[in-house]
């Protein structure tokens, strides 16, 4: 009987561990090649696990809502023989625990051993990421009791513990709900810089709901927070007259559906107009590390997409700069029907270099968006509006109907400065003006 192990798979270059959300097969199942066993959640996209061999699901090394570190195994199964047997001591290591934890110098010279089950007396489930936190930073089991779980069926993550360890040992004063405002000011944790950062303590009134962020709005916040603290935001607006782009889709997207097979959305073209201007001006697809500016080879420009769970997702197109017209509407339209169904890869949300936001989609003529990182800038397209405006013809000046929208360049003031960042969207501006009505597709 030979005994293959289901290893947690490489997922993007910044992705080293993924949570298991729910496991599809018991131990003991029978699983063909390709069939989805779990499935798992990365810091970027919930996906499912498949099979790499078939044959019969002997041992499952993890349980829902433990974090494995990418390349360990996470299940055994047998591709050969009649007999479902259980394999010979299979040893499994817990995840490594890769954050430093700045802990507080400790009075007594000798710390408590900190025993802790996998399973509590209540039926609380502890990962083992979690336990050696706990053991780290001497933490009860009884204390790790009482922390408020915020992974599947109320479990202890390694965000819940991490966030406890700033407040241990400290008394928190029961939530009063009542009508009357309470404006007392929380003092946080110093930073590094010597720097207090206070925010208003949060007054809940009678009749307010609370509630809880889910995986991926905690994401979306960490995600932003980290952006703003990175990079020195700077944003440069210009109103495009985008009629001849209007005019020339209007004219075309029937007999562009029929023989494509597509619908023909302002998108692709708003993404082949931005991967012009970037070959224009390279710098702007660039990252920094540090002091290290990394200029990109490829141009892969991720789009902004609007979740049916009020959550956002970027998948991300590869090479836009090679693809014509229809190859762009084609992968846009692809990328947006899986990620409203769920269906996106890794792959698809990884790679990208720049990215466009479509604000016009909500019907906001203008928006600031926040930098996708580690890219450092984002365009963010507005809706477009029709406007009396002032044609220059060769006979004289006329007052016309013209169709305008505002493009929004936020971009990162440490390595872009106002001059490149405002001809740049000047620039996919003028793409946009100079449209070819008469274009074939």
């Amino acid at each position: 009987m030979t005994q293959v192990e289901l290893i947690m798979p490489k997922m993007g270059e910044s992705v080293a561990e993924a949570t298991i959300i729910k496991w599809l097969k018991k131990e003991g199942d029978a699983v063909a090649a390709d069939e989805t066993v779990l499935e798992i959640a990365t810091d970027k996209v919930d996906t499912e696990l498949p099979s790499t061999a078939a044959g019969i699901l002997v041992k499952r090394l993890y349980n829902e809502g433990d974090i494995v570190q990418v390349g360990k195994a996470i299940a055994i199964i047998s591709t050969g023989g009649d007999a479902v047997t259980e394999p010979a001591a299979i040893k499994t290591t817990a995840p490594v625990l890769t954050e430093t934890i700045q802990k507080e110098q400790v009075s007594s010279p000798i710390q408590e051993v900190i025993n802790i089950e996998r399973k509590s007396a209540s039926g609380k489930f502890f990962s083992p990421l979690v336990r050696n936190i706990a053991k780290a930073e001497n933490i009860t089991a009884v204390e790790l009791e009482t922390i408020e779980g915020t992974g599947a069926n109320g479990r202890v993550t390694k965000n819940d513990i991490l966030a406890y360890i700033p407040n241990k040992g400290k008394q928190t004063a029961p939530v009063v709900i009542e009508n009357k405002p309470q404006p007392a000011v929380i003092k946080e944790t110093a930073p590094a810089n010597g720097a207090v950062h206070t925010k208003p303590a949060i007054s809940i009134g009678a009749g307010d709901e609370i509630i809880e962020m889910d995986r991926m709005r905690k994401l979306i916040s960490d995600h932003m927070v980290m952006s703003k603290h990175t990079s020195a935001h700077v944003t440069s607006f210009v109103e495009a007259d985008v009629t001849n782009v209007v005019q020339w889709r209007e004219k075309v997207k029937k007999n562009f559906e029929k023989r494509e097979g597509e619908k023909l959305t302002f998108t692709p073209i708003f993404i082949e107009a931005l991967a012009k201007a970037i070959k224009d001006f390279p710098m702007i697809n660039i990252s920094l590390d540090g002091t290290k500016i990394i200029k990109r080879k490829n141009i892969n420009i991720g789009m902004a997409t609007a979740l049916p769970s009020g959550n956002l997702i970027v998948p991300v197109i590869k090479n836009a700069d090679t693809l014509n017209l229809i190859g762009l509407t084609k992968q846009v339209n692809d990328l947006a029907n899986r990620a409203r169904n769920g269906k996106l890869t890794p792959d698809d949300i990884q790679g990208g270099t720049y990215t466009i936001s479509n604000v016009g989609s909500f019907g906001n003529v203008m928006g600031t968006p926040i930098i996708n990182q580690p890219q450092v800038a984002i365009l963010a397209v507005g809706v477009i509006k029709k406007k009396p405006a002032v044609i220059e013809t060769p006979s004289g000046d006329l007052i016309g109907i013209r169709h305008f929208m505002f493009l929004s360049h936020s971009y990162d003031h440490r390595v872009v400065d106002g001059s490149l960042g405002g001809q740049f969207v000047r620039r996919v501006a003028d793409y946009l003006e100079q449209w070819d009505i008469n274009r074939e597709f």
